[in-house]
């Protein structure tokens, strides 16, 4: 989830946050987090389907959920390209830049993974084929999840066994390449001019229609990134780039139109695009990958001018979005270590359907939800206003 602005103001380094601040966008961001999770729900029963042999994998609802993650990094390109760009002209340096950045997202990717290894010992360390993990690979899960460390399919610390880059914490691959993103913007991507990043971004626009509609990853979707091969890190990377960099262009391009009610045309847009099932046929085209292609290409970066431009949000309209905006990060990093012990309940007791574990179900969506809000304020916050204030202490 993208996972770049919040509401709460934290001042960092002597450059004040004077623009204004897009609260609508920060609602979008929240639903699509909300959508990732009950997507989440649905690949679970796929997932113990797979496991157990019944079934073919396919989310039966929310089977297209998991393009909030290529929203995610459209709307974290479109926050630092506004937030940023004017920026480097008035004494801004690359190291302000990736201390904030930092700041901003590494305490949450260590929370994670803490709350992954909590979740994985409850779980009995085991695989999902039952087999034990010792303690020690699980505690240098650990340690390499809080440095970004990427395991590789079969290294000793891919304590799950199915093949994720960060096994305490499956969703941390896109914060992997968010990470690469936030570097590429940092060393190179401001440094373009608006014609020559849209070059850029058209070329990277192209690759996504060919690994898509070609079905570069041979499944028939573009779902790649979490893990470590090499079809799945260039998927992933691929992924990354094109919203990213689309992201950022568009605030060098952004001339508002006249709109009201966005936030729940959008929300309403975005729950039918990802309720839409698997679409089946890859001859003449991979036909799941088209429609992939065109709520990339097309569709998202529409909710997001749209988004912007409505500013007609009133004061409760603007809190809900604030709330929802504060949320989606936690939220995004907290629920996927619960949903490791709500997958292997479901694999145990060969559960299928929502309707035989509606009530487990529902307690780990609100445990996600609890789990977030604690996390926010009670662990990002103070964390992130104690970093700040030693980085201006430094400086």
């Amino acid at each position: 989830m993208r996972h770049t602005t919040q509401c709460v103001k934290i001042p960092a380094f002597g450059f004040a946050d004077t623009k204004p601040h897009y609260e609508l966008l920060d609602g979008l961001r929240g639903v699509a987090a909300l959508l990732v999770v009950f997507h989440h729900i649905f690949e679970g029963y796929a997932f113990a389907g797979s496991v157990n042999g019944v079934g073919d994998g396919i989310i039966a609802h929310l089977n297209h959920g998991y393009l909030a993650v290529d929203f995610f990094f459209l709307l974290s390109g479109f926050v630092i390209g506004y937030a940023y760009d004017d920026r480097w002209q008035r004494g801004f340096t690359l190291s302000d830049f990736f201390r904030r950045r930092l700041i901003r997202l590494h305490p949450m990717v260590v929370f994670g993974a803490v709350v992954g290894l909590v979740c994985f010992l409850l779980q009995g360390c085991a695989h999902w084929d039952g087999s034990r993990v010792s303690v020690s690979m699980a505690m240098l899960a650990l340690l390499a999840a809080m440095f970004m460390i990427p395991a590789w399919p079969g290294c000793p610390y891919e304590v799950r066994g199915n093949g994720e880059m960060f096994p305490l914490n499956g969703p941390a691959w896109s914060l992997f390449f968010e990470y690469i993103g936030n570097i590429l913007y940092g060393l190179l991507v401001h440094r373009l001019s608006t014609r020559m990043l849209t070059a850029v971004t058209a070329l990277l626009g192209v690759a996504l229609v060919w690994m898509t509609v070609g079905d570069f990853v041979g499944s028939g979707m573009f779902g790649v990134g979490w893990t470590l091969d090499g079809v799945n890190f260039w998927g992933g990377l691929a992924r990354m780039l094109f919203p990213y960099s689309l992201g950022m262009l568009l605030p060098r391009r952004f001339r508002p139109v006249r709109v009201r009610g966005t936030f729940w045309l959008a929300t309403v847009v975005m729950a039918v695009l990802f309720m839409v099932p698997y679409i089946p046929g890859k001859s003449p085209v991979c036909w799941n990958g088209m429609y992939e292609a065109v709520c990339i290409i097309i569709v998202f970066p529409v909710l997001l001018w749209l988004g912007a431009s409505d500013r007609t949000a009133g004061k409760r309209q603007t809190a809900m979005f604030r709330l929802l905006g504060d949320l989606s990060y936690p939220l995004y990093i907290v629920h996927y270590p619960l949903f490791y012990l709500f997958y292997s309940h479901l694999i145990h007791t060969g559960t299928y359907t929502l309707g035989q574990s509606l009530g487990y179900a529902s307690l780990t969506v609100a445990g996600s939800i609890a789990l977030a809000w604690v996390a926010l304020h009670f662990y990002d916050i103070p964390v992130r206003r104690w970093l700040t204030s030693l980085m201006k202490k430094a400086k």
